[in-house]
């Protein structure tokens, strides 16, 4: 658990991600610090095209990673 709530970035990604995703906006980003709000949004990208791609649901669980 501690070295999760260490490894910030790579927890702003996968929220990104999730985001992307399920379909939210880019302007619900919660982070303010910039290193985080890039990790963010670059995990929203890629939920975006994932999601446009069709990679929802059970054909997208393989790219999800577990925390």
């Amino acid at each position: 658990m501690r070295r999760q709530k260490r490894d910030t970035s790579s927890r702003a990604y996968d929220h990104g991600y999730r985001a992307g995703v399920s379909g939210r906006s880019i302007d619900f980003c919660p982070h303010a610090q910039e290193e985080q709000r890039q990790q963010w949004v670059s995990g929203w990208r890629e939920g975006r095209v994932d999601q446009w791609d069709g990679l929802t649901g059970v054909s997208g669980v393989h790219k999800m990673r577990i925390s």
